[in-house]
């Protein structure tokens, strides 16, 4: 019957197990595989170690569960009871003793011994009954550290497993670790990590050189026997002609470039969401605490409790009823066993504990939330490494205890000078020298230039276009203008648009010497580049940016004075007064534009001390009257006071002292009227008075008939006086946007008018003696009142159709043979 039962048993368990196959699929743990070799790198020698003590008492466990599954757990027999020592009451005894013990056998006869069969004592009992007291002595009378210590080996290890584990899968932690360990692995893996650790710790010049002397003079660098190099000191200090070559190293195709871009580009931004907490660190701590809490209550409990597991186990219970039996002794199968790896066990979790308290050590000795690359950037030569914080730092420390390659390599994508070296790469490769000479164009100085706008670096495939003379760069960071812009010959032009820009010490001294003309815009002061103050040979200096009120006291400007060869000074912002840098240079100063947002500029006494100065723009100044200074200079040309609040200019009569006046700006302001004063300029050439509120024309404006250009649009002027005929050198004619309604005929006597504006007014006839302006190339007549446009036009042998502004029906009036002459090239 045992013998049926045990097979019953194990065919049970047999189906059991391909039940469980059935249910759950190999193919659903591989999953865990999977991750633990990538979990590897941020897993230290002593959790490596511990995960196989786990392993060890995971198998402890398994294996007592097992054999308790298995196996009976323990086997009882009735126990004999020792007879009374009362004789008084022999019967009672006889009687108790034949109801528990049978009788011994009888002794062997000495006579016969053949004949004598060793027997032991009967009890009545079957096997059903058997395994009842089994049950109930194993529930009743044996210790439950006995029973279930297999249970508790194993559970205590999936804890300790847990325990180890789980910050990998917390959900504050594992979104971290995963992203980490995937960008490691391509940094790892990436062509671009091997190729900056040998070309990025030369990328200047001027450090090569400086290594080279170094390294002449050390003498640590020896030739080996066997003509091999043995270098003493770090890659850093490796000669150029040690480093790897550009030529021969190979260039980084398109694909792995882009790739090691956005490598740079995840490792930035991982970076600075990483750094803003330290919850990895502190999930490791706890865990590690937790592991070394639950350790000593392990041994502590385990140490008491493991002489409770004993071989015989004395068990008395009621049951007289079924069985006839009171007290038993039963044997605990496997606690021989079970002793035996009870003992291995608390060896395992000593060994498990020490190791936890080993590590809790390294976690409070050590600076683990900040991580310093010192050792990498004298291995590698990559100066500019960060040392980074918190979460990544800790990470960090983690994969050094794995193997330290990991960080050096990860480092590389940490440094500004490896990543502005693959973009110049990157920009070299998609520039050619061909691609950049389809974008020259002529600029307004009639200079060849190549604009570049917003690149994400400068490519040196520039410095192959010799013949270029001017270079515009616009919203560019972190330029950097190496020695090779000397093979530029015919630069002479550099603009620089919110670019912050680094120069070579050779390039600027190229620079010092051609460039003549500089333009740097700029929203931060910081963007002003410091080498500009020492180009000797500057001519021309153009400032686009937002200043401090009180510039003044600005040190950057006061270097100004340096600049010998200067003429031309453009300040665009919003200063509130003349910067004394500027007054510096006046001696050799030409043209002065100050443009303001609408800043006030006031104290404009330093103007008197530019005696040379020809060319004067104040616009957007705030100004309600023309400044006094102004008067003072004799050898003024041109004066331009647009965008300001000038609503009367009685001062206009000083003017007639500055007997170089030729051009007067006194456009977009409020002026309501033209003082007659203005005859005694009669030095004018060019006067400009749009975009004002003048209704009246006085006649004497036209005495000064040296005008060439004359420009009275967006006014309210309703009459052109006759006077106007006076003006025999007039070229240029604007009356646009004002309520003229008829043109004197005099102003047809100015046969040298090129341009005539008198488009949107009230005219309603155009005069025939419009064909006495032989010279006439652009007429506009749109936006009136006419009903058709005088034959005399044809007369006009200039006047071409592209210059002919007028509504399509209107230029149909004209006669056929005129409109085909307008329309013939």
């Amino acid at each position: 019957m045992v013998t049926l039962l045990l097979g019953q048993t194990l065919q049970s368990l047999q189906n059991q197990g391909a039940l469980y196959v059935n249910m759950i699929p190999v193919t659903e743990f591989r999953q865990f595989s999977e991750q633990q070799p990538a979990f590897r790198v941020l897993k230290p020698w002593w959790d490596v170690f511990t995960d196989y003590l786990s392993v060890a008492m995971l198998m402890i466990g398994v294996f007592g569960c097992t054999l308790q599954v298995m196996q009976d757990k323990i086997i009882c027999l009735p126990k004999r009871v020792q007879p009374s020592q009362n004789h008084s009451s022999v019967s009672n005894v006889s009687q108790a003793v034949a109801s528990t013990t049978p009788l011994p056998p009888p002794k062997p006869s000495p006579t016969n011994p053949a004949t004598v069969e060793m027997k032991g004592l009967k009890t009545d009992l079957d096997l059903q009954q058997y395994s009842f007291i089994n049950q109930m002595c194993y529930e009743r009378a044996l210790h439950w550290y006995a029973k279930y210590f297999p249970y508790l080996v194993l559970i205590h290890t999936l804890v300790f497993m847990l325990c180890s584990n789980f910050w990998f899968k917390f959900p504050g932690s594992s979104s971290k670790i995963e992203h980490f360990i995937s960008i490691l692995g391509k940094c790892f893996d990436s062509p671009w990590t091997t190729r900056a650790l040998s070309e990025v710790s030369g990328e200047d010049s001027e450090e090569k050189d400086n290594r080279k002397n170094n390294m002449s003079r050390s003498n640590t660098i020896q030739s080996g026997p066997e003509g091999s190099l043995v270098n003493s000191q770090s890659l850093k200090s490796i000669p150029e002609k040690f480093v790897v070559d550009k030529s021969t190293a190979g260039a980084l195709d398109k694909k792995e470039g882009e790739q090691a871009k956005a490598l740079f580009e995840k490792v930035k931004k991982f970076r600075l969401h990483v750094e803003e907490g330290d919850i990895l660190y502190a999930m490791y701590v706890r865990q590690t605490v937790l592991k070394v809490i639950k350790f000593l209550i392990i041994i502590a409990y385990n140490s008491a409790l493991v002489s409770k597991v004993q071989f015989t186990v004395d068990c008395n219970v009621d049951i007289q009823d079924m069985t006839g039996y009171k007290n038993f002794s039963c044997n605990h199968t496997m606690a021989h066993l079970f002793s035996k790896l009870s003992f291995c066990y608390l060896c395992f979790v000593s060994i498990y504990g020490l190791t936890c308290l080993y590590t809790l050590y390294w976690l409070f000795y050590r600076s683990l939330r900040e991580y310093s690359f010192e050792y990498v950037r004298q291995e590698t030569g990559i100066d500019d490494i960060p040392d980074v914080k918190n979460d990544f730092a800790f990470m960090l420390h983690m994969i050094d205890q794995y193997d330290p390659l990991y960080s050096k390599r990860f480092a590389v994508f940490l440094s500004e000078v490896s990543e502005n070296k693959l973009k110049q790469l990157n920009l070299n490769n998609e520039w050619t020298p061909d691609k950049l000479r389809q974008k020259l164009q002529t600029n307004a100085h009639n200079r060849l230039e190549l604009p570049l706008i917003m690149l994400s670096g400068l490519p040196d495939t520039v410095f192959e276009i010799t013949e270029l003379q001017s270079l515009k760069l616009e919203i560019i960071k972190n330029v950097m203008i190496p020695a090779t812009i000397a093979q530029l010959d015919n630069l002479q032009e550099l603009s620089l648009h919110q670019c912050s820009v680094k120069i070579h010490s050779a390039a600027l001294s190229f620079l010092k010497e051609n460039l003549k003309v500089l333009s740097v815009k700029f929203d931060d002061m910081r963007e002003l580049p410091p080498w500009m103050y020492g180009l000797r040979n500057l001519e021309e200096l153009y400032l686009v940016g937002s200043l401090s009120h009180d510039i003044s006291r600005n040190v950057t400007l006061e270097s100004l004075r340096d600049l010998k060869s200067l003429k031309i000074l453009s300040i665009k912002s919003n200063v509130s007064k003349i910067p004394q840098a500027v007054v510096d240079v006046s001696s050799h100063l030409q043209k002065m534009c100050i443009h303001n947002d609408g800043t006030k500029l006031v104290m404009l006494n330093n103007l008197k001390k530019m005696t040379n100065l020809t060319e004067l723009e104040l616009v957007h100044c705030d100004l309600e009257r023309i400044p006094h200074a102004v008067f003072s200079l004799l050898s003024l040309q041109e004066l331009d006071l647009k965008e300001n609040n000038l609503k009367s200019i009685e001062e206009i009569v000083s003017f007639q002292h500055l007997r170089k006046l030729t051009v007067l700006k006194l456009w977009h302001n409020s002026i309501t009227y033209i003082p007659e004063h203005i005859k005694k300029l009669t030095s004018l050439e060019r006067l400009a008075f749009s975009h004002n509120k003048i209704e009246v024309l006085p006649s004497h404006l036209f005495l000064c008939n040296k005008i060439r250009y004359l420009d009275l649009s967006y006014n309210d002027i309703r009459f052109i006086p006759p006077e106007v005929g006076v003006l025999q050198s007039l070229q240029y004619f604007s009356i646009t946007c004002n309520k003229v309604e008829s043109l004197p005929d005099e102003l047809y006597f100015c046969k040298k008018l090129k341009t005539l504006k008198i488009g949107k007014n009230s005219l309603s006839v155009l005069s025939p003696k419009i064909g006495n302006l032989l010279f006439l190339s652009y007429l506009d007549v749109k936006g009136n009142h006419f009903e058709i446009l005088p034959p005399e036009l044809g007369d006009c042998r200039a006047l071409k159709r592209a210059g002919l502004v007028v509504e399509d029906a209107l230029f149909e009036t004209l006669p056929s043979d005129v409109r085909e002459q307008m329309k013939a090239e």
